[in-house]
Parts: structure tokens; C-alpha cells; sequence
């Protein structure tokens, strides 16, 4: 078996920083009709406000370990392997691992985040009439937009790749193995 040098991944943060603003900004809009439609009114106040900002940094946390259960679930690592924390410098929340770990598994720990974070807190607040949670999830989706860059850039590979997390940078390394 001989084995390739990797594929590097890199993601242009400026453009998914722009991507990131109109997306937030569509699907506040988006959801803000949708929640109208439903209760007629948005129900939007200054504590409303506060809430929102507390959920929202509540839920980067949240989005972050749910990267890290999803390196644990469908990668196989290990506690001691995960390492979570803030780049200041980016100006991003990341989660990561040291372990390599199927292409497979790898796109499953990048949206799980999307999932849990972002989706679901904005069905529960349509169904329980929570306009902050409904904006705070939105706002999540939107930012799973650097997820979905990297998911899109692991799609040509096979599922067997090997992927290996750049442990500083929004980077991965891709080690296809051929016999």
C-alpha cells in the first residue's frame, strides 16, 4: 500500500466571514416572516434582546462540544484527543482532535453542530412560539457556514479518506491510501 501525499484544505475565512453576515442577515429575515406568519406579531423586546445574546453565546459553546461528541461518536476519539477553545486571532470558536479520522466520520462531526444548534432550537421555537429561540437558532445556522465549506471541500473524497484536523487553522488534510 503506498500512500499520497495529503490534500490541504484551506478555507478562505474572509469569504466565508462575508458569506457568514449575508446569511444571517437572510435568514433572520426568513424566519422572522415565518414566525409572523405564524403567531402575527414577533414578540421583540430589549430583554428579548439580552436573552438572545446570552442563548447565543450559550450555543457557540454548545456548537463547539457538539463538534467534539461527533470526533467521539462517528471518529472514534478519545477524550484526552479533543481540544477545544477560541482563536482570537480568527476571531473563531473551534473544536478539534488530533485523531485522524474517516472522511466519513468527518463530515457527520462537522454539520452535527448544524443539527442540534441550529436547527432544532429554531423548530422548537416555532413550535413554542420563542421568537428569541427561533432568531438565535437562525443565527446559528448561519454560522455553520464554515462547516458546510469544509463539508463541501471532503465531498470528492471517498468515504475511506483519511482525514487529519489542523489542530491552529480552519485546515484538514486529506490522505487518500491506494493499493
Amino acid at each position: 500500500m503506498t500512500e499520497k501525499q495529503p490534500v490541504i484544505i484551506e478555507l478562505n475565512m474572509k469569504k466565508i466571514a462575508r458569506l457568514n453576515f449575508w446569511l444571517t442577515i437572510g435568514f433572520i429575515v426568513f424566519f422572522t416572516i415565518i414566525y409572523k406568519l405564524i403567531y402575527g406579531q414577533t414578540n421583540f423586546s430589549l430583554l428579548a434582546m439580552l436573552a438572545m445574546a446570552v442563548l447565543y453565546i450559550i450555543f457557540i459553546v454548545l456548537h463547539e462540544v457538539f463538534h467534539l461528541v461527533g470526533f467521539m461518536i462517528f471518529g472514534g476519539a478519545k477524550f484526552k484527543e479533543l481540544d477545544y477553545g477560541i482563536n482570537l486571532k480568527l476571531g473563531i470558536a473551534y473544536a478539534t482532535t488530533i485523531k485522524p479520522m474517516t472522511n466519513s466520520a468527518m463530515k457527520k462531526a462537522l454539520l452535527l453542530p448544524f443539527w442540534t444548534t441550529g436547527i432544532l432550537p429554531t423548530v422548537a421555537g416555532l413550535y413554542i412560539g420563542s421568537f428569541t429561540l427561533v432568531i438565535t437558532g437562525a443565527l446559528l445556522i448561519a454560522g455553520a457556514v464554515g462547516d458546510f465549506a469544509m463539508y463541501k471541500e471532503l465531498r470528492p473524497f471517498p468515504n475511506d479518506a483519511l482525514v487529519k484536523d489542523d489542530p491552529e487553522l480552519p485546515k484538514l488534510y486529506v490522505y487518500e491510501t491506494r493499493v
